[in-house]
């Protein structure tokens, strides 16, 4: 199959149907991007012209996070793979097109083994037995892999032996965690861990900074459209050197330690996630970074405290979930009033409601929207968009 964007077949997955995660397959490349573009348009046009969505080149195996749920069918077959959209089934997944490559070899290989070492599966419905999920991530740039065994007991037969396997056979696995999650919930992780192998997390390399990831922080998961999202972002904020810039919702603190080594006088991060910003902080030592600092906290509190403030920051990242900001966020920045503000958006529907909160009142002015393809084959859209404060 070819993976120019003319040539990418329609519906070319196998499961496409049964799956659901690429809601986009039954169209082209080339349409798909056709589709995201109206749709921001559709969106977006009374704020100002988008530019065309930024594409990828080779749209396949671009997901650096793959995770996979496990269960044993009624003949006792193990399978692993996603969960059918909307429903609690298991569609049976060797290989995803929209998957890392190595990440769905270690997923196979791991099911391969469980029987050879007596280990079951979860069932939900009893509430025992083993393996629940399994999560990979791995660094593109440095290759190296994560795995994450999320368990339903915290009781690993063999476990030193099963780690010199998979270990064996994937030497660019660099470090094994067991995650506990004994609860019935949909989230995939659980609170307690245990390091079995390594150091617990993996480092990669994004826009000439390195990072390091854990198995709960979050992490862009197209480390290749990132560096085009990021690079757009640094771009818009036209830092000069001296700029006091807030990155909002920093996760590891990617955007913001971006913008510290390229040319911000000052970076303050703010994040809820604890976790996220432990790695923020090693991520800013790791790069070697005197101008940014962290602080775990809610954004929109956050932001009302600093704009009581008389020092008030003259560029603001804010990089929400697809949820968006809330009022409190938003009211706060315009009574912080920096000169610009960049915002990321990974859902142009939240993106319309924000913008239209923002320039009410004409106090800031939207100058460039610029749409990234960060997920090819399914519908969502990421957005840059630069507001700059209007002088009245």
């Amino acid at each position: 199959m070819s993976n120019t964007k003319e040539n990418i077949k329609r519906g070319s997955c196998p499961v496409y149907k049964k799956c659901g995660g690429c809601q986009l397959q039954n169209l082209t490349y080339s349409e798909q991007l056709n589709f995201k573009q109206k749709k921001v348009e559709k969106l977006l046009s009374k704020f100002g012209k988008a530019d065309r969505i930024i594409g990828m080149d080779t749209p396949y195996h671009y997901r650096n996070k793959v995770q996979a749920a496990f269960r044993t069918d009624r003949n006792g077959k193990i399978i692993s793979g996603v969960y059918q959209s909307g429903t609690h089934h298991i569609v049976g997944i060797d290989e995803c097109m929209t998957e890392d490559v190595t990440a769905d070899k270690i997923i196979v290989a791991v099911r391969k083994m469980l029987k050879s070492f007596k280990l079951t599966t979860y069932d939900e419905d009893k509430q025992r037995g083993f393996l629940r999920h399994i999560l990979v991530k791995r660094g593109f740039a440095t290759n190296e892999v994560m795995l994450v065994l999320v368990t339903g007991t915290p009781v690993f037969p063999s476990k030193n032996n099963f780690v010199k396997a998979i270990t064996k056979q994937f030497p660019e696995i660099k470090t094994v965690v067991q995650n506990i999650n004994p609860y019935r919930t949909n989230l995939v992780l659980g609170d307690v861990q245990k390091v079995l192998y390594g150091k617990g997390y993996i480092e990669d390399i994004l826009c000439g900074c390195k990072f390091r990831i854990s198995p709960k922080s979050f992490y862009q998961i197209n480390p290749v459209q990132t560096e085009v999202l990021y690079n757009k972002a640094i771009e818009f904020a036209n830092l000069k050197g001296k700029e006091t810039v807030l990155d909002a919702y920093c996760g590891i603190g990617t955007i913001g330690i971006v913008a510290a080594k390229n040319s911000a006088g000052e970076v303050i991060g703010v994040e809820l996630n604890k976790d996220a910003v432990k790695d923020a902080v090693q991520n800013a030592r790791a790069n070697s970074l005197k101008n940014i600092r962290f602080y775990q906290g809610d954004a929109g509190e956050f932001m009302e405290a600093v704009a009581e403030e008389s020092e008030k920051p003259d560029v603001v990242f804010m990089d929400p979930p697809r949820a968006g900001s809330d009022e409190k966020f938003l009211s706060s920045l315009i009574k912080m009033s920096p000169k610009t503000v960049v915002y990321i958006s990974c859902n142009p529907e939240t993106l319309a409601r924000d913008l239209a909160y923002v320039t009410q009142n004409s106090t800031y002015k939207i100058q460039k929207i610029q749409p990234v393809d960060m997920f090819p084959h399914t519908a969502h859209i990421e957005c840059v968009v630069l507001l700059t404060k209007v002088h009245k």
